[in-house]
């Protein structure tokens, strides 16, 4: 009786094992499924894990599987299937949170296929915040790009800048100035003083919060190894620019440009005159701003140039005084970038709290606009109302020189907003906080991130960080068009970029570490020869195509966001 026991015991054995290994050479089978969405670079192991699967057919459950062997690590039970509206999408929910052992994974959906393979492992996202810094390195003006720093993205000497004529909306009628250096701001190859001296500001913030963010001898650029930080070499790059665009009365001129966009060329061959354009109150209480923060992440590593860019910074602030509500709008025959604002309350505030922590002088703390404070946050609106966002932040980090009402005005205010979009996000599709897709709507994401990110630094209660983590998500690859939105980071990223030389060095991969704006609802380049799905959802109102301008281009103010929320989540998601 036992012998047969044993016997029928080893039959159901073999029988198993054979099923096991019919049903694992079947799962090899499968190929990648592009409908299973999820962060595409992995997750940190102590992070919310959640995976979209869309149009799966009602399937009951998924697994998680190691992507070399296959073998099955974790079954898990997906989700009752939902109708995402913003995405147009049927989906499931695979969550694996309690999985925490670090290695290299894919969700398998029986019958459907693979996801794209992913690491679980601290330190997860180091490689991509490494690159969206380096992708302002390529993005330099008036200096070649070597190959020994640049790789196969190497490029002549383009734009000296060391002769600019000014345009007449600058005051000026006669003579020249030299204007070298800095950032191309977007796929256009002008520079701009607005949108130059608030994505640095976001820069600056992170570099303040945790100052050893990046060593020397880390981003491989030219001033790699000269003993300072990498990552402030990269951003006195663009500071020093911004310093050449202030007026000798203190004002700051609002951009350095060609009258028209160039053409879809290499640098180099886009050699229409360019020309100092405008003077405004905006570009001028930014750079203040800015110049006041330099001050403080500098001073450390260069006095001289640090005292150099307060007193830039309060020369520019006295300007402002005189001339409190210039509008810049473009002239007519000037037809690049405007970054117009109408409204400066927003950049006051922000340049007001800025000079204030950096002097301590009272006076600008007085100046400060106190009652009614606007905490929403409004899609869209980034380079004209986000600043007063930066100012709140700066306050939060330096509690002990501002009134205690005052900060606890400002703590209050961030974490009534950070709860909204806290709740927000768990109740849309892609767990984003945002439910409105305008221009560079992936800025808006990474924005809404940065005042969750504060909440965190506030409180550590863990649902902010989840909100940060999940936006992230959302950046990598767990959006309804299943792109990583970084250039070169991910399996399945844009290939054809909005960007001049992306479009121009017949390099098939695009500059690396780029950030494509994002869905964009309001298809304004739907006549420009774009090809989009016909009436898109709003998640899927994005085309990687280079003629998308207003979805797929790229831009100064959404790498600044994602390099702090990155840079955020690899000091404190560890």
């Amino acid at each position: 009786m036992l012998k047969q026991l044993s016997f029928l015991a080893l039959i159901l054995f073999i029988s198993t094992f054979f099923v096991a290994c019919e049903k694992i050479n079947q799962s090899k089978e499968l190929s990648i499924s592009e409908n299973i969405r999820l962060n595409q670079l992995g997750y940190y192991p102590n992070a919310m894990k959640k995976v979209v699967v869309v149009d799966s057919i009602d399937h009951e459950k998924f697994q998680l599987v190691d992507s070399k062997t296959k073998e099955v690590i974790y079954e898990g039970q997906l989700s009752d299937s939902q109708t995402w509206k913003l995405a147009g999408e049927k989906v499931q929910i695979a969550d694996f949170s309690e999985i925490k052992t670090e290695g290299s994974y894919q969700i398998l959906v029986d019958n459907f296929g693979f996801s794209y393979p992913f690491k679980i492992k601290k330190n997860v996202l180091d490689t991509a915040f490494i690159g969206s810094i380096r992708g302002m390195y390529y993005q330099r003006v008036s200096i070649p790009l070597d190959e020994k720093h640049a790789g196969k993205w190497h490029r002549e000497m383009a734009h000296p800048d060391d002769q600019i004529l000014f345009h007449p909306s600058s005051g000026k009628t006669t003579g020249s100035i030299k204007s070298s250096g800095g950032w191309y701001d977007a796929g256009d190859y002008n520079k701009y003083v607005v949108n130059g001296s608030f994505p640095l500001g976001q820069f600056f913030l992170l570099q303040e919060q945790y100052p050893e963010i990046l060593k020397d001898k880390t981003l491989n650029i030219p001033e790699s190894g000269n003993g300072n930080s990498d990552y402030l070499d990269e951003l006195k790059y663009e500071m020093d620019w911004l310093l050449t665009m202030q007026d000798d009365d203190g004002g700051l001129f609002h951009k350095l440009t060609s009258k028209n966009f160039q053409g879809m060329v290499m640098p180099n061959k886009a050699t229409a005159q360019r020309y100092i354009v405008g003077k405004g109150t905006a570009a001028t209480l930014d750079f203040t701003a800015c110049a006041a923060q330099a001050f403080r992440v500098f001073k450390n590593q260069d006095e001289d140039y640090a005292n150099t860019c307060l007193e830039a910074s309060k020369k520019a602030y006295a300007w402002a005084l005189k001339n409190p509500a210039i509008e810049f709008r473009n002239p007519e025959d000037v037809h690049t970038g405007q970054y117009g604002d109408n409204d400066f309350n927003d950049e006051w505030f922000w340049a007001n709290t800025e000079l204030f922590v950096s002097t301590k002088d009272v006076k600008y703390f007085e100046n400060l606009k106190k009652d009614n404070l606007d905490f929403n946050f409004v899609p869209g609106d980034n380079w004209k109302s986000f600043m007063r966002f930066m100012g709140m932040f700066t306050i939060l980090d330096n509690k002990d020189i501002v009134p205690e009402e005052f900060y606890g005005q400002i703590e209050a205010g961030i974490l009534n907003t950070a709860n909204k979009l806290v709740d927000k996000a768990k109740n849309l599709d892609y767990f984003q906080a945002i439910d409105d897709f305008q221009w560079g709507s992936n800025s808006d994401v990474l924005n809404t991130a940065m005042i969750m990110a504060q909440a965190y630094r506030l409180t550590k209660e863990q649902k902010y960080l989840i909100g940060v983590q999940q936006s992230a998500d959302y950046i990598f690859g767990n959006n309804a068009n299943g792109y990583s939105y970084l250039t070169g980071f991910g399996a399945k990223t844009p290939l054809f970029i909005h960007h001049r030389q992306s479009a121009g060095d017949k390099i098939e991969e695009p500059v690396p570490g780029l950030l494509s704006g994002g869905p964009n609802s309001r298809l304004q380049d739907a006549g420009s020869g774009v090809v989009y799905a016909e009436n898109p959802s709003p998640m899927k109102s994005w085309a990687d195509q280079e003629e998308s301008f207003a979805s797929n281009e790229i831009c100064l103010n959404w790498n600044a966001p994602l390099t702090y929320v990155i840079g955020f989540l690899e000091q404190e998601a560890n």
